[in-house]
């Protein structure tokens, strides 16, 4: 679907729990079973009977997270091999095949055997919902733990560190001959692609309608080469997900989108319309019936190579690829690059490119000019890249003026995935004809620089103003918060005394670094005020908060906090630049 990110780098997932259908996993006797792993070896719980413990671990090979843990699963195994835990896992997705089974292991390290359960019987014995699953079975294999690994990686959000090592606890009190003090705990994941158990049936098929929703909505990202973990560009793909497809969709989660619709007209908005959306629950319930072959549509095509008109000059973000961990937090890095700039430029179009999609979260691209500070007051905004944001392209008669000896600066968020991976992202750039321009093009913002989040607080509101000294042209909006963003909202107070809310968004997702472009430019009266309001969540309820019990101030970094209203605006060519009368002042 539409990017990111999750966070991180890419799919936004939702944490399940048990319904009372699947209930009293925790106490349930596994009978023995036999399965071939990927190179058609058969192994079965019976060979396993000199185990103390068995580690049954539910993965599958494009999950996100499934991909963060198999190297933290790799890891626990060879812990506890010698004290008589055995590792085991299974893949039940009928769209994994044996060779992306087998490609996921040697990726993530993972030298314990992988079960391919074909029908998905294995994990209807276990009850298994998610991906990754783990349930631990004791010596008469009773299942006396299961849920998650740890709390490290889930929704949204990616910690430093584990603060809640669950599975490793539940070993340890295990082989302690103790119970098991927190015996189920909620896993988040993929739903595990199973076989439909029902007839599929009805008139909503994939080859009628389903195949128009995803290629609207899903394939920019969800296609080879792209930021998504995961193709949906056929059947097979997509009916293995469709489960985990109609959760985030119903969720909102996807396609990433955060305004509410109550406000503004952005012509970027992805999101399903409820026609849309009930067509897609529709399929699913109904079995996921493929149709006839007859009735698909012609395949999207995407642009191959640049977005924009062929760029004039290419800057690379450095020298060298930056290094990207297998796991953990990667906080924002800077490169500052001189692109050789000895005279005045004025930019038409430009567009930011990852070198590895699959780790790039974000790239933000400043121009600094000469002699300017070196904190984010200093700095144009030029360029930018989020999964299903497009290129800077201004129209016919309009460009970004840089003056000569400027700098470009990269601010790169990176996401882990499981492996280790290098990037060595790079923009492109295309000039205007000086003489051709007409409208400048501008870069706007309403910070606050001075607030203080308190500990703990969980709806806490800092405010930022901006004025209007000259008749402007409002094109786009970009609230930007870190880990800590709750909700953003833009008003505006006309000189008529009217007012207007441009853009809400009330519940902010750093995971996703959206700009919203409207439909027809705004115009802004000379005069006009700007009212940026935001609320942060400092609270251990926030699972993303890197830590409760501290103030939060503004930082570049993940774990400070940001409080800033872009905008983008067109002014006519002559006019000099506004200057700023910006203000804000924190407080609840």
């Amino acid at each position: 679907m539409r990017r990111m990110m999750l966070s991180w780098a890419a799919f936004v997932l939702v944490c399940g729990g048990a319904t009372a259908a699947e209930l009293a996993r925790v106490g349930r006797k596994i009978d023995d079973f036999g399965l071939r792993d990927y190179r058609g070896q058969m192994h079965s719980l019976s060979q396993l009977a000199d185990s103390k413990l068995v580690v049954v671990a539910f993965l599958g090979t494009d999950c996100p997270l499934a991909k963060l843990y198999g190297p933290r699963l790799a890891e626990v195994s060879k812990q506890f091999a010698e004290r008589g835990v055995t590792f085991i896992g299974i893949n039940s997705n009928q769209q994994d095949s044996n060779t992306e089974v087998a490609a996921h292991a040697r990726i993530h390290g993972i030298e314990f055997p992988v079960l391919k359960d074909l029908g998905n019987e294995v994990a209807d014995r276990f009850g298994a919902v998610r991906t990754p699953e783990v349930f631990v079975l004791d010596a008469d294999r009773v299942v006396r733990y299961w849920g998650r690994i740890d709390d490290q990686y889930g929704v949204g959000y990616q910690r430093p560190e584990a603060t809640h090592c669950d599975l490793v606890a539940a070993l340890e009190e295990l082989l302690a001959g103790r119970t098991v003090s927190q015996p189920e705990t909620n896993a988040p994941g993929c739903y595990i692609g199973r076989v439909q158990k029902v007839e599929a049936k009805g008139d909503v098929t994939y080859s009628k309608q389903i195949a128009r929703i995803i290629d609207k909505h899903c394939v920019e990202c969800h296609r080879e080469g792209e930021i998504a973990p995961f193709p949906l560009r056929s059947y097979e793909d997509v009916v293995g997900w469709a489960e985990t497809i109609l959760e985030v969709v119903n969720d909102g989660r996807m396609p990433p989108w955060s305004a509410s619709p109550e406000f503004g007209h952005f012509k970027n908005n992805p999101r399903l319309d409820e026609e849309e959306r009930q067509t897609l629950e529709a399929w699913v319930r109904n079995g996921a019936p493929q149709g006839n072959s007859a009735d698909m549509p012609p395949a999207r095509e995407f642009t191959v190579g640049w977005g924009i008109p062929q760029p004039d000059q290419i800057v690379h973000m450095s020298d060298q690829p930056y290094t990207v961990p297998a796991e953990g937090v990667v906080e924002y890095q800077y490169f500052t690059v001189d692109p050789g700039w000895t005279e005045d430029k004025w930019i038409l179009a430009s567009e930011a490119r990852p070198d590895n999609r699959a780790v790039v979260h974000h790239i933000i691209c400043f121009f600094e000019p000469p002699n300017s500070s070196k904190d984010v007051r200093g700095r144009g905004g030029l360029t930018g890249y989020a999964p299903g944001m497009p290129p800077i392209e201004h129209s016919e008669g309009a460009a970004i003026f840089v003056p000569a000896g400027s700098k470009l600066v990269f601010q790169m968020h990176y996401t882990p995935n499981g492996s280790v991976q290098k990037d060595r992202s790079y923009v492109g750039i295309k000039f205007a004809d000086p003489d051709s321009v007409k409208f400048v093009a501008r870069g706007g913002l309403a910070p606050n620089f001075l607030f203080e989040i308190p500990a703990g607080a969980d709806n806490h509101q800092v405010v930022s103003k901006y004025k209007f000294r000259r008749e402007t042209l409002l094109t786009s909006l970009t609230p930007h918060m870190h880990l800590r963003g709750k909700s953003f909202r833009y008003e505006v107070a006309y000189p008529d005394g009217t007012k207007e809310v441009l853009l809400d968004v009330p519940r902010y997702d750093f995971n996703w670094q959206l700009r919203y472009e409207f439909v027809e430019p705004k115009r802004m009266p000379a005069g006009t005020r700007m009212v940026c309001t935001a609320h942060f969540d400092n609270s251990a309820n926030n699972l993303a908060n890197p830590d409760p019990t501290k103030p939060v101030r503004w930082g570049d970094q993940t774990w400070e906090e940001m409080m800033i209203g872009w905008f983008s605006t067109l002014s006519p060519r002559g006019e000099p630049e506004e200057e700023e009368e910006s203000s804000g002042a924190g407080g609840e």
